[in-house]
């Protein structure tokens, strides 16, 4: 028989959705929006076609919501009676839509409902002309991971469910409009308003829905002659000079590789969009256009390795979905792995190998600030929890260094790429839970020529341990190649053994002058794993080798975090540096460490410039800092 990927049934159901997903489930999703810019809301209407999946038929909707001002609903074309459960936290509130005749199963509804966002939507950042880098017009943008999607429009707000889109917007001011799909008609309404149409027709989860829009102009990339697909850039007219030269050399041949690695791409284009600084995440994977942090413009492409874990998302996460947020790390474990085969492919190795130590050092880091429940691989959320609350390293590096486990005992990539593109043959277009992923595994591997024998080995594996295991590091102490580390780990030596030295002078540029910049941050993380350094020894670290001035943000955070965990000497300069920097990964350990040095600093420079983070942001920096919004 062959492997079915619908063979394991649902086991648990998403406890961060009030959707009744599990009844009747959303295929299609139609937009019909208007960005009212002077009131930063956007109000239309989100048509729903569902079909019904409860062998006892549906009588009612049930669709998440958050912060939505719900004008009516239709019901094939008829106003139907609906009402707003009461508020449950970051849940938001359930919308009920009361059917007027019952629906059987296998049977289709089709339901509108003309609504508008409010401003407390925590899924749309509004920014005013004077945060752009023209000062000339407003800029919005959408980040709707994990469960923001409802505060944008009614849906059922869980990665479970994967749907079709289609979406007409308008704007005015001539400004440009993006969302997460092809784009198929531009339509001039006359002064300065447009509609835009855009039409996705992969199914995707409801948190890969995505707009941005503002004074935004694209550059497009040499398309490579052997692939369907074409790659490009879109970002303010300021820095879309600065954006070409940094992506354009490595962006097509990334997504090149990763299909070499995995299947066909399916998504047309593949774009990066350059936010402005407050976009509170790395990167993230709208489909067709990835959005990213205007941090990774380091000047030297040191940073695109970003856009190699993106793009790996169009398969891991895009194309095979999680069930909930407790099984994560199936996106993200898979995602940075991939990412990591792929710099491997192009970089040689070594460069691969670099990226498991830093990852390594940033998951100790993190786990530390997480109870049990969260360090470990297969998360445990409460019911209604925020999966805000969860997010952290371990998805990302407890299961990249599982994979990379895996591979090793298996055999290496000979063995692990061939059984890497039948997980996604397998799998694209569902949603999954860590159960299904391991029964394939153990699936494909038995009936591979020997496959008893890769069973055995696959039988001796600590599960337990790696998917349940909680602590402050792996469970098995994985080894990587230290090519590129080593003498990133001797540099760190000489400091170390130095520490309390008046006469620093045998240091100078030349230590580092052949680092990558990951050297560089391999190097400072190295530093941090030592007993606290004195303040005057860290200042001389900086001025040295020009960490306490770089533009390249990876470097300057490294280099923040020992001088703040010596003393307060750079709790000013680090206050001056985060107030521009959304990037969550940065703002909140600096946000963090300040905190603990100069709480009222931390406390004032978070008041005064609280409007600049985007929502999500200003959330999780208001209760590291507990503080009220």
């Amino acid at each position: 028989m062959s492997f079915s990927p619908l063979f394991t049934q649902v086991r648990d159901r998403d406890l961060a959705t009030l959707s009744n997903y599990l009844s009747i489930v959303t295929r299609h999703i139609d937009l019909d929006w208007t960005i009212d810019w002077s009131k930063k809301i956007i109000w239309g209407s989100s048509t729903l076609k569902l079909e019904v999946s409860d062998e006892e038929g549906v009588e009612e909707v049930v669709l998440d919501s958050s912060y939505l001002d719900i004008k009516e609903v239709e019901v094939e074309g008829d106003k139907v009676s609906w009402k707003l459960d009461e508020r449950i936290g970051a849940m938001g509130e359930a919308l009920r839509i009361f059917l007027p005749n019952p629906v059987k199963k296998g049977e289709t509804v089709i339901i509108r409902v003309i609504y508008s966002t409010t401003p407390q939507c925590t899924a749309v950042g509004w920014l005013e002309p004077n945060q752009t880098k023209s000062g000339k017009f407003p800029y919005l943008f959408s980040q709707c991971q994990a469960i923001h999607a409802r505060s944008l429009l009614p849906c059922q707000d869980t990665s479970s469910v994967k749907v079709t889109y289609g979406a007409k917007v308008k704007s005015g001011m001539g400004l440009e409009v993006l969302l997460s799909g092809l784009r198929k008609d531009v339509v001039d309404l006359g002064d300065g308003l447009r509609q835009f149409t855009y039409e996705q027709t992969v199914r995707i989860p409801s948190y890969l829905i995505a707009v941005a829009a503002g004074e935004l102009v694209y550059r497009p990339f040499e398309k490579l002659e052997d692939r369907h697909w074409t790659t490009g850039v879109w970002t303010e007219p300021g820095i879309i000079d600065a954006a070409e030269w940094e992506f354009k050399e490595d962006t097509a041949r990334f997504v090149a590789t990763a299909e070499d690695l995995t299947s066909s791409y399916k998504f047309g284009q593949y774009n990066v969009l350059l936010l402005p600084e407050s976009f509170p995440y790395g990167g993230m994977e709208n489909p067709v256009t990835t959005y990213v942090t205007p941090t990774l413009i380091a000047g030297d492409r040191s940073q695109v390795d970003v856009v190699a874990h993106e793009i790996s998302h169009s398969w891991f996460g895009n194309g095979i979905s999680v069930k909930s947020a407790r099984e994560f790390w199936l996106n993200e474990g898979w995602t940075t792995y991939t990412e990591r085969l792929i710099i491997g492919k192009i970089y040689g190795e070594p460069a691969r190998q670099l990226s498991y130590i830093v990852g390594r050092q940033a998951l100790v880091g993190d786990l530390k600030r997480f109870e049990p429940r969260f360090q470990r691989l297969v998360a445990e959320y409460k019911e209604h929890e925020d999966p805000d609350e969860g997010y952290g390293q371990c998805a990302y590096e407890k299961g990249a260094n599982l994979l990379l486990y895996l591979e090793r005992i298996l055999g290496g990539l000979d063995v692990f790429l061939p059984y890497m593109r039948d997980y996604v043959k397998t799998f694209e277009g569902y949603s999954i839970d860590t159960d299904q992923w391991r029964d394939h595994l153990f699936d494909y591997f038995g009936k591979l020529e020997g496959g008893s024998a890769f069973v055995r080995k696959l039988g001796k594996v600590d599960w337990d341990a790696w998917l349940h295991g909680a602590g402050e590091d792996l469970c098995v102490d994985m080894q990587y190649d230290d090519t590129l580390s080593k003498a990133c780990y001797e540099l760190a030596v000489r400091w170390d053994e130095a520490r309390d030295s008046d006469d620093l002078s045998s240091f100078s540029a030349t230590d580092v002058e052949r680092f990558s910049a990951t050297q560089k941050v391999v190097f400072l993380d190295k530093l941090q794993t030592y007993e606290t350094f004195p303040v005057k020894t860290v200042a001389v670290l900086g001025d040295v080798y020009g960490f306490a001035k770089t533009g390249s943000a990876e470097i300057r955070l490294r280099f923040y975090e020992l001088a703040l965990k010596s003393g307060p000497e750079y709790a000013e300069d680090a206050a001056g540096w985060v107030i521009s920097r959304g990037r969550m990964k940065f703002c909140r350990p600096i946000f963090r460490l300040l905190n603990q040095q100069t709480p009222e600093l931390a406390r004032k420079t978070f008041r005064e410039h609280a409007a600049f983070y985007h929502p999500i942001a200003r959330k999780m920096i208001a209760k590291d800092l507990d503080m009220e919004l």
